[in-house]
């Protein structure tokens, strides 16, 4: 038996936001990021709406971009201190990741951080509170699933949690919002949907409900990234919407060593992180290439080349074709191949800010971090020591490995 677990409602396109006016309650927690949501007008949209709806507003603002343990600790603190009855999250994936993990300790004070990062160990969540996820880019799709990432920056780790109890109640995906991010952003964001919906579709526990969302994802994500990115807005809009399809799908097939490999590279170094996005776009090529080995995901990448309209006679063809296209959208977007040419701002750079030194002292132990992701299991090829350091050599180099 399987599972297929979506929110309860979501409401989609322009100005729906607006939606907020008709949640009941009393009291909303809302949680944002940086400044973006206040600048451009939509946090005083949110507490507009959410006090038509008859609300007292508490605001959690400043979640950092990958957020840590103690910003979690700190809002489930606050929210015990307002006792809400809805949790609204806005921006990129952060706040509303953080605002997932608040929720967990808010209504179970005594939880630890590492009772949560065991995968499917969530306790019964709605107790106290129901939760309303408002995105603003167009990648992570948290606010359709059941996972958030953390980062402990005493580890530097970051660790995903998985649970479908923090699939959220409402998801509000108003394009408006999207319309406002920055070309790297929009990039970066962009091939994270794009991993999302390839490593939902070879993952093995992909199943009927989720082949269809995916394939319609990485379609839209293939006509439509390109064009947002270069500022097009109608495409920008259908990118928003392709992100949600993408994270409907791998919420509930899950996913591959791609995101194993980006999670456990995000924050080891102490040149500076690697954006989780740029990571995935950078990784997926080779994933593609060490999994392929698999007769099954041979195929299943094969169907997503022809679906996409590139040309090879047998399977290999096409996943050689499928390679190339994502190496050339990349390269596209402005987003290196390797992590040796990974930059400050995570785009295409002479020098790396991932030392070359310090990536090989610490290749053993973050390969066998990556192994033991909870990514890993669903990846239709489960990688020993050795292939996962060689693909983590790959990565940085931009080498071709053969498996």
């Amino acid at each position: 038996m399987s599972r297929f677990t979506l929110p309860r409602d979501l409401y989609h396109g322009k100005g729906s936001i607006s939606e907020l006016e008709n949640l009941k309650g009393k009291r909303a927690f809302v949680v944002v990021g940086g400044g973006s949501m206040k600048r451009f007008g939509f946090l005083a949209k949110v507490e507009e709406h959410l006090k038509k709806a008859g609300m007292a507003v508490q605001l959690f603002e400043n979640v950092e971009p990958d957020p840590s343990v103690e910003t979690v600790m700190r809002g489930a603190k606050a929210m015990q201190e307002f006792q809400p009855d809805w949790i609204v999250a806005m921006g990129g994936g952060s706040p509303i990741d953080a605002a997932k993990a608040m929720w967990a300790i808010y209504e179970y004070p005594e939880t630890t951080f590492d009772d949560l990062i065991i995968p499917f160990n969530f306790p019964t969540l709605r107790t106290k509170a129901h939760f309303c996820a408002i995105p603003s880019t167009s990648g992570t799709a948290t606010e359709v699933t059941a996972f958030a990432v953390i980062t402990d920056y005493a580890k530097g780790i970051k660790y995903p949690m998985a649970d479908f109890n923090i699939t959220p109640d409402v998801a509000i995906v108003d394009p408006d919002l999207a319309e406002k991010m920055p070309q790297k952003l929009t990039a970066h964001t962009g091939m994270d949907a794009m991993t999302h919906a390839i490593e939902a579709y070879v993952s093995t526990l992909h199943c009927d409900y989720t082949d269809a969302l995916a394939l319609h994802a990485i379609k839209m994500i293939h006509n439509d990234l390109k064009k947002s990115y270069d500022g097009d807005m109608d495409a920008r809009d259908r990118m928003h919407n392709a992100q949600c399809l993408a994270g409907m799908a791998f919420s509930n097939a899950l996913l591959g060593i791609v995101h194993s490999m980006a999670h456990k590279t995000g924050a080891a170094y102490t040149g500076g992180h690697i954006i989780h996005g740029a990571a995935n776009a950078m990784y997926l090529p080779k994933v593609i290439k060490f999994n392929a080995k698999n007769a099954e995901a041979a195929e299943r990448y094969a169907e997503i080349a022809r679906f996409i309209g590139l040309k090879g006679e047998t399977n290999e063809q096409l996943t050689d074709a499928l390679i190339t296209e994502l190496r050339a959208m990349n390269t596209e977007l402005n987003i290196p191949l390797s992590i040796k040419n990974y930059g400050e701002s995570g785009v295409i750079a002479d020098a790396s800010i991932i030392d070359e030194k310090e990536f090989a002292e610490k290749l053993s132990k973050v390969a066998e971090l990556a192994i033991g992701d909870a990514c890993t299991g669903s990846n239709p090829r489960i990688p020993t020591q050795e292939e996962m350091e060689k693909l983590l050599l790959a990565v940085y180099y931009d080498k071709e490995i053969d498996f």
